[in-house]
């Protein structure tokens, strides 16, 4: 997982650079998708959700089909997992999300 820097004013505040730039895009385009979209929205609701548990009968979707949209949640640094048993345990990175949020709430106008 990259390291968490801190990164990016609102967007409205100041321009971004290059680099800020390619890693918001990175991690908008990891949630521009509708599955992905909603899987990280359960497991922040909840704080943490396993994977076969707790996320695969919410979407309607195949279990390797949630694996694979987690893994690349987990590869963008947006939650991390432990195995517990058989279990595989997913939660937010707080500080991303944080990053990601503060990004579009600057003052527009």
């Amino acid at each position: 997982m990259k390291p968490i820097v801190e990164c990016c004013p609102p967007l409205a505040d100041e321009p971004l650079g290059a680099d800020e730039a390619e890693l918001l895009a990175d991690w908008y385009g990891v949630l521009a998708d509708p599955t992905r979209l909603r899987l990280l929205s359960l497991i922040a609701a909840s704080g943490e959700a396993c994977a076969a548990c707790d996320l695969v009968e919410p979407l309607g979707v195949s279990q390797p089909t949630v694996s694979h949209h987690l893994k690349v949640l987990r590869e963008a640094g947006l939650v991390e997992s432990d195995k517990r048993g058989r279990w595989v345990y997913y939660r937010p990175v707080p500080e991303r999300l944080e990053i990601l949020s503060r990004a579009l709430g600057g003052h527009v106008g």
